[in-house]
């Protein structure tokens, strides 16, 4: 009997293992800055797996297309958002009564996004439910790293320059906090753009300084005077900036294609046999 009440005892303790990630967080966008930032320049797919849909949609990408009004204000999806500069506030929902957590809240500032983790167990929703573009989510804890499933995502970026995402996509994600730091790891599987998963990581570092900027305003206005239902856009074979990227840097043009074989060392190999992109003409 002593037996058996230690050990009612101790399964309704919580786990020791799981961390408290509640807080105010601030991305660290020295890493990968170039994507982040400003954003990748055209024609640098450098280390996607995509397949050649995605090199399809992204060489007919016209930068001029975000001052469309429909445009201007598009959220990024859950698999990109954590990418680019915000503020991060997390915190968790319990039931009143057994004070369980319900779901885990992602508060993120960029769009003014509230992203919900269900933690207790529910079942994703039918393939023909609505998508959205923080998805559906569930998580649950593995050790004390928090691992989050996302389905129902909508179609987004891959990279900014016009690489898309599908919304066939599916994600995964590690929140693992070491101390004031959070590493975010996503894993993107994507059908349809690409032919394997995509792994990418950013920390956030805990914020006391309580000067985030929480807000988003965003009001679409009418940047450029175009003839009705006209997208910016380049045909096929007509983008004329696709080698620029490859000029610029003194690199070959084929692997600025990306694919899956450019993510891995060996590629190193086949990048000495390859001739280098002509330099840009002096302006």
């Amino acid at each position: 009997m002593v037996k058996a009440f230690l050990l009612i005892g101790l399964s309704a303790l919580p786990m020791v293992a799981q961390v408290n990630l509640s807080g105010e967080w601030a991305a660290r966008t020295h890493e990968d800055q170039g994507e982040r930032g400003a954003g990748p320049e055209l024609g640098d797919y450098l280390g996607l797996p995509v397949n050649d849909a995605a090199r399809l949609r992204a060489d007919s990408w016209n930068p001029s297309r975000i001052t469309l009004p429909e445009e201007q204000c598009r959220v990024h999806i859950a698999s990109y958002i954590y990418r680019g500069p915000m503020a991060l506030r997390i915190w968790e929902e319990k039931d009143p009564d057994s004070q369980k957590v319900i779901a885990i809240k992602n508060y993120i500032s960029t769009y003014e996004q509230t992203r919900t983790i269900w933690m207790d167990g529910r079942p994703h929703p039918s393939a023909n439910a609505p998508h959205t573009w923080m998805g559906f989510s569930t998580g649950k804890w593995e050790g004390d790293v928090l691992t989050v499933y996302t389905t129902h995502l909508k179609t987004g970026w891959l990279r900014r320059n016009g690489l898309p995402e599908s919304d066939k996509a599916t994600l995964v994600e590690h929140f693992l906090r070491h101390g004031n730091y959070m590493t975010h790891v996503s894993i993107v599987t994507d059908p349809v753009y690409m032919t394997e998963p995509l792994i990418k990581s950013e920390d956030l570092e805990f914020d006391t300084s309580e000067s985030a900027a929480w807000l988003w305003p965003c009001e679409p206005v009418v940047e450029i005077v175009r003839p009705k239902g006209e997208v910016p856009a380049y045909l096929p074979g007509a983008n004329p900036f696709l080698h620029e990227f490859a000029a610029r840097w003194g690199l070959p043009f084929e692997p600025t294609r990306g694919g899956a074989e450019t993510m891995y060392p060996e590629y190193r190999k086949k990048l000495k046999a390859m001739p280098i992109e002509k330099p840009l003409p002096a302006k």
